[in-house]
């Protein structure tokens, strides 16, 4: 039924600042917005005039790594909801990276929040490998993850 992930989405408070955070801090590249609104829209997502500001960014021209998709709601309130690692939904979005010690520096220094250094993991025993990871959080809190595998 399902071919591959098309693209995975975020609701955001303010686009310019997730556009800026994901395109200049994170690297990936802007591709585009749209405007959604009319009667598609409010059924879509179950609101009456509904309007959504909806840009698009990537890191990478393989077919099999979906693009983000930042969404702002316009005259919407959207409830503000700390990322939680222990609450049911998406946990995070993991991001690939070659050399995650330089990444990790550059978030830091960039102000973002990390929740930890980049930690060891070995899971060749249950047939995964080996990889390094760590958690950091974007302009909303989001929760997402920078792993290198090894």
């Amino acid at each position: 039924m399902v071919g591959r992930i098309y693209h995975v989405g975020l609701t955001v408070s303010d686009l310019e600042r997730s556009i800026a955070f994901y395109r200049d801090v994170l690297g990936l590249e802007f591709q585009g917005e749209i405007f959604m609104e009319g009667e598609e829209t409010d059924k879509m997502f179950r609101r009456v005039n509904c309007k959504a500001r909806v840009a698009y960014l990537n890191g990478s021209k393989v077919v099999e790594a979906p693009p983000v998709e930042l969404i702002q709601f316009v005259n919407n309130e959207v409830k503000k909801v700390p990322s939680d690692l222990f609450t049911t939904s998406i946990s995070e979005v993991c991001f690939y990276t070659n050399d995650i010690d330089s990444a990790y520096k550059h978030l830091v220094d960039n102000n973002v929040e990390c929740l930890s250094e980049p930690q060891y993991f070995d899971f060749r025993a249950d047939g995964f490998g080996e990889s390094r990871a760590f958690y950091f959080r974007d302009p909303d809190g989001i929760i997402l993850e920078m792993m290198q595998p090894l």
